[in-house]
């Protein structure tokens, strides 16, 4: 029985189906770590989290299987052992055939135990219960003279398993987990959750994470070990790679891990700002495109866009294009020529003035005895959605849309036109989110930044009032309640399913006008469900967390 014990926490990356590349990534952790006693690697490391409908493949859990037993037979070289996220197929009493998440400990050539996730997320961005089979309540791995726990990511967010692994004996908790990035939730973890399973357990606990994007989802890392007492012994970084070898000690008390690195985990905005660029970054690049396109119209909305690009991917793969029309203001050509100068990335100017006097003629028999309204504005917006389109197919880069979530809360934004676009940073943020983030950036150079350039853009652009210059003289308050109010209504109405009265008790704000943007936010779900992915910053994004009908007739108002 050993009392000392050396036990690294690998924060690293994934590619979702990429089992090869997986595999490889974790061998290359453990050659960097021969004299360790242990490597552990986030929730589904060997097949990537979340593999969502993918993994009901059964080529999947069969190469998963196999990529698994060579990993186990390469530790028979007396190296560490490794704990392996991946999962299982298996038959059950009556022949039917489920799906695992489980965790696998490597050692001395084999695959020494696995244990199944018994809790299984169903809400939010979460569907397990639809894919998986829960397993029991786990026992104890008994490795080497210890007896671990080993709670599979929600195991460890409920109490009834860590209570259920002390009981049995554990001497250490360590929970992997695939946890998504949202605003607050990396000190909600730590001071929160696993807190109270230690306190609960009295015993030392690990919680390793995962870090980079996935589509809609980013991970944070922000991993910890905490000892027994509830003192934090190490702290990893946030939304980088990381590999921390800490130090554990036996006594009577227990197992005791040496207090290591704290590291300082990134305040708002500054963890908006990174989930941004890194959900964008691994999206375009493991997607293949060389770059990115945008549409850059001097409003403050593309000009963040376009520094979050630029951080993500380097000034050199940013492509903004000016598109003006006889709307556009001399201020807004001024001020985005100013902004791709401070950012450093190209410009072209397109005007669209003759396309759309080739619509006006091409409709003027249809629309003869019609008054021009907001028709002839979404006429110019998918003009531009159509040409930079064109760009991207012509020339590879991925289109960036560019609407931000109090917009598309409400339906101002065009079908098909400033729609049109593979990814959106900005799609879970409010408005007056966006322009928090505008001023930060101007004062500061990301850590992850690949543009360490600031200021990003001409202060006019963050201080000048918002219009999408589709008319004379338009404003956004025209038709709306200013951002400050509309986002606090709208913050009500969809992270916190708020009624009508509730948003009036609570702000005091006219009935009808929250009466209006209810209808409003209830309408535009149809547009909604046809908007690029965009990375999730809230408990509430629109796609994976809320799903409403889009037919429907209930309002509270």
């Amino acid at each position: 029985m050993t009392d000392q014990l050396s036990i690294v926490l690998s924060q690293m990356t994934q590619a979702v189906g990429d089992l090869a590349a997986n595999a490889d990534a974790m061998r290359k952790v453990r050659a960097r770590h021969l004299a360790a006693d242990l490597i552990l690697y986030p929730e589904f490391q060997l097949i990537g989290y979340p593999p969502e409908d993918l993994v009901l493949k059964p080529a999947l859990a069969e190469r998963a299987a196999k990529l698994l037993a060579e990993l186990a037979a390469e530790t028979a070289d007396g190296g560490p052992a490794m704990l392996v996220g991946s999962v299982e197929r298996a038959s059950d009493e009556n022949g039917g055939d489920k799906l695992y998440n489980i965790v696998a400990l490597l050692d001395g050539g084999k695959v020494i135990a696995t244990r199944r996730k018994h809790e299984l997320p169903n809400y939010g961005t979460f569907d397990e219960k639809r894919i998986f089979a829960p397993g029991p309540l786990p026992d104890v791995v008994e490795w080497r003279g210890i007896k671990l726990g080993l709670p599979i990511c929600e195991d460890g967010w409920l109490p009834t398993v860590c209570r259920h692994l002390a009981a049995r004996g554990a001497e250490l908790l360590i929970s992997v987990n695939g946890s998504p990035y949202e605003i607050d939730k990396d000190d909600r973890r730590l001071t929160q959750v696993f807190a109270s399973r230690v306190s609960e357990t009295k015993l030392p606990l690990i919680f390793l994470n995962r870090i980079g994007g996935q589509d809609e989802l980013v991970f944070d890392g922000c991993s910890f070990v905490l000892n027994g007492d509830g003192s934090t012994a190490h702290r990893l970084t946030d939304w980088e790679a990381e590999e921390r070898a800490t130090r554990w000690t036996k006594s009577a008390h227990g197992w005791t891990c040496e207090a290591g690195a704290i590291a300082d985990w990134e305040a708002h905005p500054a963890d908006i700002y990174s989930a941004m660029i890194l959900s964008l970054r691994d999206y375009v690049e493991r997607n293949g495109f060389p770059g990115v396109v945008l549409g850059l119209s001097g409003g403050i909305d593309s000009a963040i866009c376009a520094a979050i690009a630029a951080d993500a991917l380097g000034p050199d793969k940013v492509w903004c294009v000016m598109l003006p029309s006889r709307f556009t203001s001399q201020s807004s050509l001024d001020d985005a020529a100013g902004c791709a100068e401070m950012i450093g990335c190209r410009l072209d100017t397109i005007p669209i003035v003759p396309a759309v006097e080739a619509f006006d003629q091409m409709l003027s028999g249809s629309f003869a005895d019609r008054q021009v309204d907001i028709t002839e504005e979404n006429v110019q917006s998918r003009i531009r959605g159509v040409t930079l389109m064109a760009l991207s197919n012509k020339f590879g880069p991925m289109l960036l849309t560019t609407g931000n979530k109090s917009e598309m809360s409400v339906g101002y934004a065009t079908i098909y036109g400033d729609m049109a676009g593979g990814y959106n940073p900005l799609k879970d943020a409010y408005k007056m989110t966006v322009f928090a983030l505008a001023k930060w950036r101007n004062e500061n150079v990301p850590r992850l930044s690949r543009n360490r350039v600031a200021p990003v853009m001409p202060d006019t652009i963050i201080t000048k009032p918002p219009s999408a210059e589709l008319r004379p003289d338009q404003k956004d308050e025209d038709s709306l309640p200013p951002y400050a109010d509309l986002d606090r209504m709208l913050h009500m109405l969809v992270e916190e399913e708020a009624s009508v009265d509730d948003v009036v008790a609570r702000y005091g704000f006219d009935r009808d006008a929250v009466v209006r943007i209810e209808r409003l936010l209830m309408l535009a779900e149809y547009k909604r469900r046809q908007a690029p992915p965009g990375v999730k910053l809230s408990t509430r994004n629109f796609g994976r967390d809320r799903r409403y009908p889009i037919t429907h007739g209930f309002r509270t108002g």
